[in-house]
């Protein structure tokens, strides 16, 4: 499903400029990807929409998460370590956070890898049109060991 997620971050700058599902199904199809893979990124990101709708018109931009058992079971430490350094780097309000912890909750995997919240993080930046600043696409895209240090 992740993979399909970025062929859509990358092949398409918005959500709207995205066909409706049947052609995009195809599309993502004859990119080579798997019927049921395209399905559940498809209903994803349905559900992120969903979610955005509810969240953007939220006015509190700050408060304090405390996560659930549950949620650090799914989430995972290192998930939530990358999650507050964005936040305390002022690039990931709390209506953004909170998108980003509905949609890892829907993925069904726990703990979930770094580089899928990484993704869901980008999507989420995507669902709403806007772009990470250049410091937040370097900290999604490129593994720490490749960066260099001036």
């Amino acid at each position: 499903m992740f993979d399909v997620l970025v062929y859509l971050y990358e092949n398409y700058w918005r959500p709207d400029a995205c066909p409706d599902h049947e052609q995009l199904t195809r599309k993502l199809s004859s990119a080579g990807f798997e019927s049921d893979e395209i399905q559940e990124a498809l209903s994803w990101l349905d559900g992120l929409a969903t979610v955005a709708e509810c969240y953007t018109g939220e006015q509190q931009q700050s408060s304090i998460r405390v996560y659930t058992a549950a949620e650090q079971d799914l989430l995972g430490e290192e998930s939530i370590s990358f999650i507050s350094f964005l936040e305390s780097a002022g690039v990931l309000p709390p209506p953004l956070r909170e998108m980003v912890v509905d949609r890892a909750s829907a993925i069904g995997v726990a703990p979930i890898p770094l580089d899928d919240i990484k993704i869901i993080v980008l999507m989420v930046f995507w669902s709403l049109g806007k772009e990470p600043d250049t410091l937040v696409l370097d900290e999604l895209f490129v593994a720490p060991e490749d960066r260099l240090i001036h």
